[in-house]
């Protein structure tokens, strides 16, 4: 029965994606694990995977709009790329499964994904519920300032590695930094994050198949289905149905499911 909920849930995923530009993908891995049942590392990769396809098919919707910004996209990418391929194919691997010991918990590497990745999903919520930068732009037209290096390489440093440890796209962080470090409008912040979330996560996945992860991939390619669904729906109503107006809500469902995780893991975690 859960698995029905985990479905319905992959199209809930894709219509955040498509409407946001970001968000959905921070449900993947929860999903993953207490409705289908998958190892919380194992669902990393799964995520990585279906985050990357379904972003692809969202950030194609905003490009042939014109509402992708390819040169912002290239300097956030450098550093994220290297980041993420990296955490996949050599951290991720040569972590043990016993990491460290706090009090009667033991901290095991499934266990370690789970709490950083509600941690992520607490901060995502607060990102979410606060209001839009007051920066951001109101036309769709391509920003005509420099870029602020520093801040979109440090920012796509920190999304690669974070895409690569806890399997989520990162787009409550990569859309703020392209509002205010790209000064691009909130449509084309969205179409650019989706475009970058769909090649750090597939690169990140690549990490996964080249450490000789397995993969089921009759599963997840169904999983992935239902999320596509959702992508291609919600890339529609975001023509009448503004992301801004959703996020805060979306983001005390996320509060509420990042505080479940914490409670649920680390007080009622049994060694």
């Amino acid at each position: 029965m859960l698995h029905y909920f985990g479905y319905f849930a992959a199209i809930f995923i894709g219509l955040a994606l498509g409407i946001m530009g970001g968000g959905g993908s921070i449900l993947t891995v929860p999903v993953l694990v207490y409705l289908m049942g998958v190892n919380p590392v194992l669902s990393t990769a799964y995520s990585l995977f279906v985050v990357g396809a379904t972003s692809v098919v969202g950030a194609a919707g905003y490009f042939r709009k014109g509402l992708v910004s390819l040169p912002t996209a290239v300097v956030f990418l450098a550093p994220s790329l290297a980041s993420v391929f990296l955490v996949r194919k050599v951290l991720m691997p040569a972590l043990p499964h016993e990491l460290f010991t706090v009090g009667s918990i033991v901290f095991t590497k499934d266990l370690l994904v789970l709490v950083a990745f509600a941690v992520l999903m607490v901060v995502a919520a607060v990102s979410m519920i606060r209001s839009q930068p007051a920066s951001a732009a109101t036309d769709d037209r391509l920003p005509t300032q420099s870029l602020h290096y520093p801040l979109i390489l440090g920012i796509g440093l920190v999304v690669g590695a974070l895409t690569g440890f806890v399997g989520a796209g990162g787009g409550f962080l990569i859309i703020p930094a392209l509002v205010l470090g790209a000064r691009l409008p909130m449509k084309l912040a969205v179409g650019t994050s989706l475009a970058i979330i769909a090649l750090n996560s597939l690169i990140g996945f690549m990490g996964d198949l080249s450490a000789g992860t397995p993969i089921a991939w009759s599963f997840i390619l169904g999983f992935l289905a239902f999320a596509l669904g959702g992508i291609v729906l919600g890339t529609y109503l975001a023509r009448f149905i503004p992301g801004a107006k959703l996020k805060p809500a979306f983001g005390w469902f996320t509060l509420a499911m990042g505080t479940f995780i914490l409670t649920k893991e680390l007080l009622f975690h049994h060694a």
